[in-house]
């Protein structure tokens, strides 16, 4: 019999593992990604203290229009800036949540980037 793998958990396996390796604290903290199937969220939390100090989403009142698809991700990375830039946030450390570097994840990354952010 045909054994079919369970995508998700090997994304959360994959997430489990780079989540041993990197961390964030209040001076960089970590740009955290979750992708679904119509939407994209991003936020940035300091580990240490275990809080969210902002967030951006397709689901957000600023932004208009279908949330899954690349150019969305791209306005959620600029968003995600210009609210770390709000704050005195510079530098992050990019955390994939267990997703492939591609697609909306990279789309994101880069309209971050552009916004001013660095990792």
């Amino acid at each position: 019999m045909v054994t079919k793998v369970d995508s998700n958990k090997a994304r959360l396996n994959r997430h489990t593992r780079v989540r041993g390796k990197i961390s964030g604290t209040a001076a960089r903290p970590r740009l955290n990604v979750f992708r679904s199937l119509s939407n994209i969220y991003a936020q940035l939390i300091d580990d240490v203290k275990g809080v969210t100090l902002a967030s951006a989403s397709t689901l957000d009142k600023e932004f208009n229009g279908y949330g899954g698809n690349k150019e969305a991700a791209r306005e959620v990375g600029k968003l995600i800036a210009k609210r770390a830039a709000e704050k005195g946030i510079t530098e992050v450390v990019f955390d994939r949540g267990g997703n492939i570097y591609h697609g909306r994840v990279k789309e994101l990354a880069e309209g971050a980037r552009e916004g001013g952010l660095k990792f």
